[in-house]
C-alpha cells in the first residue's frame, strides 16, 4: 500500500530536462567570450540562462601573428642573413678552387724542364719551317739521321704506331716531326724518300750545320760526328735517343727513351690532353 502509494507520487513528478544554451554565433577574426543575457525573456525553456557570443579585442600582436602567421620580421631577418651568409660561402669555396687550379698549373709548368725553343729549318718539300708551326697541334718530335741502321728507324716506327693509335679516337691532332742531325747528307730529297716508310703525316726537317746545332741546342739534343767527314763518307752521327711530346702552345710535356713503350707514350698523352681539355676547354 505505502510502496505504491510512493510510486504513484514519484510519477507525476516533473522529469529534468537538458539545461539549454542560447547562443549567439559571431564570425569574427577576434576572440569571444560569453557572457549572459540581461532581462526575464532571456531564459531558456527549462528556467536556464542564455548566454551571448561577444567578441573581443586582442593584443596587436596575436592579431599580427593571426594575419602573418610564424613570418616575423625578426624570422625575416635570420632568413636573409642566412642567405647572404649561404652566397658567400659559396662564392669563398669557389675562390678557393680558382686558386687551387692555378697553383696546380704554376706547379706542372715549373716542374718541367727547359725544352724547346726558336728554330728555322727547311722541311722535306723544301718549304720554310719555324716553331711556330708547330702551335696548334700535339707534336712528337724525334732526332736523328737517314743513314741510321736501326735505332732511328725503330724510333720512328714507334711513333708511327703511336700516331696510328691515337688518330681514330681523337682525330688528327698528333703531328709527327723528324729533324735531321745529318745535315751534310740529310737533304729535303733524302728525307722526303727516307719517310716514305713511315707515318705518311711525317715532316722532315734539315737545314745548315749552324741552324740545326742551334736547334740541337734549344731541345738540349746531343750530336757529335766524327771529325774531318765529308758529305759521301760512311759514317754514324753519336746522339741523343729521345722522342720529345711538346703541346699545342709548343711547350715541353715529356720525353720518352728507347725503354719507353707505345702504351707508355699513349697513356701519357692520353693524361696530358685531359688536363689540357678541362683547362682550355679543347682538344688543341
Amino acid at each position: 500500500m505505502q510502496t505504491s502509494l510512493l510510486l504513484s507520487v514519484f510519477r507525476q513528478l516533473p522529469l529534468p530536462r537538458p539545461r539549454a544554451l542560447c547562443s549567439r554565433t559571431f564570425t569574427a577574426s577576434q576572440r569571444s567570450v560569453r557572457v549572459p543575457e540581461a532581462g526575464p525573456s532571456r531564459l531558456g525553456p527549462s528556467g536556464a540562462r542564455c548566454y551571448s557570443e561577444v567578441s573581443q579585442q586582442t593584443p596587436s600582436g596575436e592579431r599580427d601573428r593571426s594575419a602573418v602567421g610564424v613570418f616575423t620580421p625578426k624570422a625575416a631577418l635570420l632568413f636573409v642573413t642566412a642567405g647572404v651568409g649561404l652566397f658567400m660561402y659559396f662564392r669563398h669555396e669557389k675562390q678557393k678552387l680558382l686558386e687551387q687550379k692555378e697553383k696546380e698549373l704554376e706547379s706542372r709548368q715549373y716542374g718541367r724542364a727547359h725544352v724547346g725553343g726558336p728554330f728555322s729549318l727547311t722541311t722535306h718539300k723544301g718549304e720554310p719551317f719555324t716553331e711556330k708551326d708547330m702551335l696548334g697541334r700535339w707534336t712528337l718530335v724525334y732526332f736523328g739521321f737517314t743513314n741510321c741502321p736501326d735505332i732511328c728507324p725503330a724510333e720512328l716506327d714507334k711513333m708511327t704506331t703511336i700516331v696510328n693509335k691515337i688518330e681514330p679516337v681523337h682525330g688528327p691532332i698528333l703531328h709527327p716531326l723528324f729533324i735531321s742531325v745529318d745535315p751534310a747528307r740529310d737533304s729535303p730529297s733524302q728525307i722526303a724518300k727516307y719517310l716514305t716508310d713511315f707515318h705518311p703525316r711525317f715532316t722532315g726537317l734539315t737545314g745548315s750545320y749552324d741552324d740545326v746545332k742551334a736547334t740541337c741546342k734549344a731541345y738540349r739534343v746531343y750530336f757529335s760526328t766524327p771529325p774531318g767527314t765529308k758529305p759521301g763518307d760512311d759514317y754514324l752521327v753519336d746522339h741523343s735517343i729521345f722522342v720529345y711530346l711538346m703541346d699545342p702552345e709548343g711547350q715541353f710535356v715529356d720525353a720518352f727513351g728507347q725503354v719507353s713503350t707505345v702504351e707508355d707514350v699513349v697513356t701519357r698523352f692520353n693524361k696530358e690532353l685531359g688536363e689540357w681539355q678541362k683547362e682550355k676547354g679543347r682538344k688543341v
